[in-house]
């Protein structure tokens, strides 16, 4: 039967190589087969010629089968599906009418968003925390994970031991002082650098078992509308990533979400690689989440018309109604064919029409676990082929099926409410995804540079904001350009999450402040005040407490040479520039010319006078 089927379908060199396969080998290749993909078996070797080779596209074969719900023929047939509607070009929000969501906008600092601060705050022991980090820095030219990246080059920290900040700093606010479950999506080229990180930092101060590190498989590249599995060469498929939405897979079929719900967790917070400020709007959207009963919370900024960013929308029409991301490039012809004949414009304020997402998600697990249980985790797939011309009938490369995490609330029904929570965008949001030339060209046309600069530049800002919400006295220093992206040149303030996780903290621990404009402030450690101090010129002052050190600065006026700003030559650009490539990437980097330093390693009670 083996010979006459494989003589049937013209493969006849690997009826020589049949009986060496196992009962699952010959089962997928005959599924296979029978679903398009002879091409992949064509020209088979006999025994004894390229044996490895053989093996290793067979066990690729077997884990990718066993990875995608549906197996492979799943993945073909929804890829034919999908292909067929792109080609077609169907409108997904056909009979659909967007409308704004139900939203809760937090874009002044005020008493509402510390209402809800303060609500959330008392939650941090139920929250817990996962981050997408599936993606090398290579587009930023960094040489690394992204997570490895700093967030700013004063202290040099990373992004990864930034976020591990901010859950010690929880845990430390929190009435159980229980570790906050730490979940991170890896890929295959992230995972060992991940690991690696984690643990040549001690986990930067995390239990090892509060990190969850889930790996996200990669998916078979398809060659044309028919949904043939691309071949980067005999034997070898061409694997490409699914997209963050696995992350909800991973959370059912490893069990961690279930394992989550019955130790009491009770709200999960998504966030992307190198979105530094995610953490700002943390507790207040926290607070959002449980005031307003919300199962899913897209956190939101006031997007610029026509920005690679995604729209926020409710969609009612066909009988339903649901609160969905709609991507930019559906956005405009939506909204030219509902409301906006324009399409997507400015409205009065300058802004889009709808908020903008910011792919920062909070998810209350027990919906959650709910609805990974009824889906086995697998949400709304989709597929953007590049043709080659009009007649869409040929891919100018290989495509992919791909999935987004914020496509969940597709699965949702009734009994499921989705809002959306609008920050300021320097509080909220802010990525490190382009390198120098592409952020320079994204501003030269008007947009955001989203760049190592820009991210640095509002990690600053938004903890100067926080500064000037506990009064104290801000001169905000002009924005310059280097080498085409915007940074702002001061003062240059760090708050860290052991200091301030809310707006109120910061008021409770800052009186009588003032800094200007080119002056640096670091503050590490929850028991520290400041009352009464100035920070004059390009001053500097840090102060870093351990636990248990009680430490007040107090009517001080700071006058030093504090940090200077010092561009990068041409050379050290270059590619044989010494700077490391965390500078680079950035095109600065900052001398410290005297700042002051004030350093606390024991318990105590201590008095600054500089």
């Amino acid at each position: 039967m083996a010979h006459s089927f494989l003589e049937m379908v013209e493969m006849v060199g690997l009826s020589t190589d049949w009986s060496n396969l196992t009962d699952e080998q010959q089962s997928l290749i005959a599924d296979l087969v029978e679903n398009g993909q002879h091409h992949l078996f064509a020209g088979w070797d006999a025994p004894g010629t390229a044996d490895d080779e053989k093996a290793a596209f067979l066990a690729s074969l077997e884990k990718i089968n066993a990875n995608y719900p549906g197996g492979l023929v799943g993945y073909i047939a929804n890829a034919r599906k999908l292909l067929a509607e792109a080609k077609t070009g169907a409108n997904p929000f056909e009979g659909f009418t967007p409308e704004q969501p139900e939203k809760v906008d937090l874009n002044t600092f005020d008493a509402t968003m510390e209402h809800y601060e303060a609500i959330g705050a008392k939650q941090f022991d139920k929250v817990g925390v996962v981050l997408v980090a599936g993606g090398l820095g290579e587009r930023l030219g960094y040489n690394g994970i992204k997570l490895d990246i700093a967030v700013e080059v004063l202290e040099c920290t990373t992004y990864l031991k930034h976020y591990a900040d901010n859950l010690l700093a929880m845990q430390a606010r929190s009435e159980s002082q229980r570790p906050v479950p730490f979940i991170i999506m890896v890929s295959q080229d992230t995972g060992p650098k991940t690991r690696e990180s984690l643990e040549a930092n001690d986990y930067f101060g995390l239990e090892k078992e509060q990190v969850h590190i889930l790996q996200q498989e990669l998916v078979p590249a398809i060659a044309d509308n028919d949904g043939a599995l691309a071949l980067n060469k005999k034997y070898e498929l061409i694997l490409k990533p699914h997209g963050h939405g696995d992350i909800h897979m991973l959370l059912h079929t490893s069990g961690v979400a279930a394992k989550l719900q019955r130790e009491g967790i009770e709200y999960l917070m998504f966030i992307q690689d190198t979105n530094g400020p995610s953490f700002n709007t943390l507790p207040a959207a926290v607070g959002v989440s449980v005031e307003k009963g919300y199962d899913f919370n897209s956190l939101a900024i006031n997007r610029i018309p026509g920005e690679a960013v995604g729209g926020l929308a409710k969609l009612v029409g066909n009988g339903k109604e649901l609160t969905i991301n709609v991507e930019y490039n559906q956005l405009d012809p939506l909204l030219r064919a509902t409301i906006s004949p324009e399409g997507d414009v400015p409205n009065e304020e300058g802004f889009s029409v709808f908020p903008g997402n910011c792919n920062t998600l909070l998810i209350r697990v027990a919906s959650y676990v709910r609805i990974l249980e009824a889906s086995q985790g697998i949400i709304a797939e989709f597929v953007n082929p590049k043709y080659t011309d009009d007649t869409k009938s040929a891919f100018k490369k290989p495509t992919r099926l791909e999935t987004m995490m914020q496509d969940l609330p597709k699965l949702f029904g009734e009994s499921e409410k989705v809002g959306v929570t609008i920050f300021s965008r320097m509080w909220s949001f802010s990525p490190n995804k382009n390198n120098i030339a592409d952020a320079a060209a994204k501003v030269a046309s008007g947009g955001p540079a989203d760049a190592g600069a820009t991210a640095e530049s509002d990690f600053y800002a938004a903890c100067r904001k926080r500064l000037e919400v506990a009064g104290a006295k801000v001169e905000t220093a002009e924005e310059i350009k280097i080498l085409g992206v915007p940074f702002t040149l001061g003062p240059k303030v760090i708050l860290r999450p052991s200091f301030a996780m809310t707006l109120a903290e910061g008021r409770e621990k800052i009186s009588g402040v003032s800094i200007s404009d080119r002056a640096t402030l670091i503050l590490d450690g929850k028991d520290i005040v400041l009352k009464d101090v100035e920070l004059t010129g390009r001053s500097g002052l840090i102060v870093k407490a351990c636990d248990g050190a009680k430490v007040t600065v107090s009517g001080s006026t700071i006058d030093n040479e504090g940090f200077k700003l010092v561009e990068l030559t041409e050379e050290e650009m270059g590619p044989g520039g010494d700077a490391p490539e965390y500078i680079k990437i950035r095109g600065y980097r900052f001398e410290d010319r005297g700042a002051a330093l004030y350093e606390f390693d024991e318990p105590g009670e201590y008095e600054v006078e500089a």
